[in-house]
């Protein structure tokens, strides 16, 4: 596979990115094309004379694919940001650049591997890379695991059991590995041998896999149906972002929300009812905005759990300085705050700004959204017998963050969230599907409520109960499992990553070193 034309490397160059997006969530997809998506990139790595041009392939072709995967970023920080075409177009390709270093890495790490032509080194190397330098990418400057590979399986609860081991991690993992199988094949550098065992060993894996999966559906139906249950209602308000915070419709907005709570009460009262990301547009020391949320706790005995805007004063110092927080508040009878949430992992360049000194022309986003101050992951928030892990919008994409709160005693998930930002782009379906691997990977039950949509309720299987359109008032209850079981993810099965970096790294430097043995 070798001496591509310009022509045909071109396309190889756009074929992966457009073959990801498609099998990607979004408006459309279509997960199948996930098996050999990576396919046409690795042709181009393993044609590739020299180490630079691995290097890239893998950056050109990571900038058309995260173009078309983060587009909508355009929108919000030219709407929202109030950041010019000309400044929020150059910070989005900028954000793109950034992203496609990893694969970048990845492609020269193959390009190391490949020429070092032993196969153990390349089939366990070149995945164990993969997730490597996609959990890399979850930490380093803030972390932005925005859609990695493995989550393209969301939408097929029955393959996803194996989440509870390794995250979605172990899913990107087999996902590289399938397209490495398939590319051994179009290689004619391998032999038949190297082609058989690689085949067989994939076999292998995917076999364990489905007895797996299978075993677990069973095995977790069964917990399902013992564990105990609680009646929760979800609240999509669908208040537009240029109205939400207008000081003028901040008690309409308030009253929208308890009207459409009371409708949930006319059956089967909820135990808990759950309100979005910021659904009070005021700070809750407000009183007076406060009272038609008060006077419906009275009449209903419910709690909420809502997300609201928050501040403490430092005490103890001289200037008074003031912590704002984005918050999740459980309210009570009159009012009363029973319990809360500050949120932890704070959207970088909207809720803060990294590195402000360097990039202060971002500040206006600052300005829209927000100068919060993070706050820690502690003790659930507790409804009765509901005991509330809360994500507070993108830190449902975080495995970390739910397994805290599991390993806190969490029986449930709750993702409190703002997707208006995004528009009717594909971020809000992409934003849903990595919040259902919460659910599979810690065992428990997730309920969503945004405020313009996706709002839903998802099992412990990572089956969707429930969920809402886009852009519609929406308003439902469900009992919902709540277990306390935890799984091999949540103890240990979340250093599986890390470890793959590790591997990773020594494979590679192994498959360097002979290479140059060899020249």
């Amino acid at each position: 596979m070798s001496g591509f034309g310009l022509a045909t490397r071109w396309g190889l160059l756009l074929g992966t990115p457009l073959l990801i997006w498609l099998a990607l969530p979004g408006r459309f997809s279509f997960w199948p094309l996930l098996l050999v998506g990576l396919v046409p990139l690795f042709s181009l790595v393993g044609s590739a004379c020299s180490a630079n041009k691995a290097l890239l392939y893998g950056l050109t072709s990571g900038m058309f694919f995260y173009i078309l995967q983060l587009y909508w970023i355009v929108y919000v920080l030219n709407r929202y940001g109030a950041l010019p075409y000309y400044i929020a177009v150059p910070a989005m390709l900028l954000l793109v650049l950034y992203m496609s270093l990893y694969l970048a890495l990845f492609s020269l790490g193959l390009h190391l591997l490949l020429k070092g032509s032993r196969l153990l080194l390349l089939f366990v190397g070149g995945p164990a890379l993969w997730v490597g330098l996609d959990w890399s990418r979850s930490w380093l400057f803030g972390g932005f695991p925005w859609m990695d590979i493995g989550y393209g399986l969301w939408s097929e609860p029955w393959l996803l059991q194996g989440a509870d081991l390794f995250g979605h991690y172990g899913y990107s993992f087999l996902i590289v590995s399938v397209n490495l199988v398939v590319y051994l094949f179009l290689d004619n550098r391998f032999s038949v041998l190297q082609r058989v065992v690689s085949t067989a060993a994939l076999g292998v894996l995917l076999g364990v896999l489905g007895l797996y999966c299978a075993q677990r559906w069973t095995a977790v139906h069964e917990l399902m149906h013992e564990a105990p249950t609680a009646r929760i209602g979800v609240v999509q308000g669908n208040v537009s972002q240029e109205q939400k915070w207008s000081p003028a419709l901040r008690r309409a907005t308030t009253e929208n929300y308890v009207a459409l709570s009371q409708t949930l009460l006319q059956s089967e009262p909820p135990l808990l009812l759950v309100w979005p990301e910021t659904a009070l547009p005021f700070y809750p020391r407000n009183k007076e905005l406060l009272q038609p949320v008060s006077d419906f706790l009275d009449d209903s005995g419910a709690e909420v759990l809502t997300g609201a805007p928050w501040y403490e004063v430092e005490s103890g110092t001289a200037s008074r300085r003031i912590h704002y927080f984005n918050s999740a508040l459980l309210l009570s009878r009159g009012g009363a705050i029973s319990g809360s949430y500050y949120k932890s992992h704070l959207v970088p360049y909207g809720e803060y700004v990294p590195l402000q000194k360097y990039l202060g022309f971002l500040a206006p986003l600052v300005e829209a959204a927000g100068d919060f101050t993070p706050g820690t992951v502690g003790e659930p928030l507790t409804s009765g017998m509901i005991r509330a892990g809360v994500l507070i919008c993108y830190e449902s994409i975080f495995g970390s963050i739910g397994r805290r709160w599991v390993e806190n005693g969490a029986n449930i998930l709750i993702n409190l969230t703002n997707d208006a930002w995004y528009g009717k782009s594909s971020a809000p379906f992409q934003s849903w599907a990595m919040s259902l691997f919460r659910s599979v990977e810690t065992r428990r039950s997730l309920v969503r409520s945004a405020n313009t949509g996706i709002s839903g309720f998802i099992d412990p299987l990572g089956r969707i109960k429930e969920e809402s359109e886009l852009f519609v008032p929406w308003s439902k209850a469900a009992q919902m499992v709540l277990m306390d079981t935890k799984t091999v993810y949540v103890r240990a099965g979340y250093l599986f990553a890390p470890l793959c970096a590790a591997l990773a790294l020594v494979m590679v430097v192994l498959a360097g070193l002979g290479r140059r043995k060899n020249t």
